[in-house]
């Protein structure tokens, strides 16, 4: 099976084009952040508050243009808390909106993989009446957890990529 990576932590690239973006924007109180642990995973851990009408933590990462010809999955190789978390991808950087898939994770190493055509829009948490995904490319990649209660989260990324 054909593969092509978007993001591997192991690599040893620098973390410049990934940004961490909390519930502060909108007045939360929540943190989350994104560090390379010594084995070289991408972690991205943090606390959950629904104070100030918080609730979510997020990473992001701004992939440039990635032609998405022939692959109809992201793959994530990830080690989660049991938590469940949200996929996010952007056609284009600028779009007010994103498209999401959910992932559980059951606190082993797995590798998860979400459909590109069953992604939806959503715009702060709600869905809105668009088509799914369905664009040939990607500008920005995300993961986000916001599970509507106050909590801790640790996740271990390995790697995203792209199969078909």
């Amino acid at each position: 099976m054909t593969s092509k990576p978007i993001f591997n932590f192991q690599s040893g690239v620098p973390l410049s084009s990934w940004y961490v973006v909390n519930d502060g924007v909108m007045g939360g109180r929540s943190q989350g952040n994104l560090l390379v642990d010594q084995k070289g995973y991408g972690v991205f851990s943090g606390r959950i508050s629904l104070e100030n009408n918080g609730g979510f933590s997020s990473i992001r990462y701004d992939c440039g243009p990635t032609d998405l010809k022939g692959y109809r999955y992201l793959v994530l190789r990830i080690k989660g808390d049991g938590k469940r978390y949200q996929f996010r991808i952007k056609a284009n950087k600028q779009d007010y909106y994103s498209y999401v898939s959910y992932f559980d994770t059951s606190g082993e190493w797995q590798d998860v993989k979400l459909p590109l055509n069953t992604m939806y829009a959503v715009f702060r948490g709600s869905r809105l009446n668009l088509p799914d995904f369905a664009a040939s490319s990607l500008e920005e990649i995300g993961i986000l957890i916001g599970n509507k209660k106050a909590e801790e989260f640790e996740l271990l990324i390995d790697e995203i990529r792209l199969e078909q």
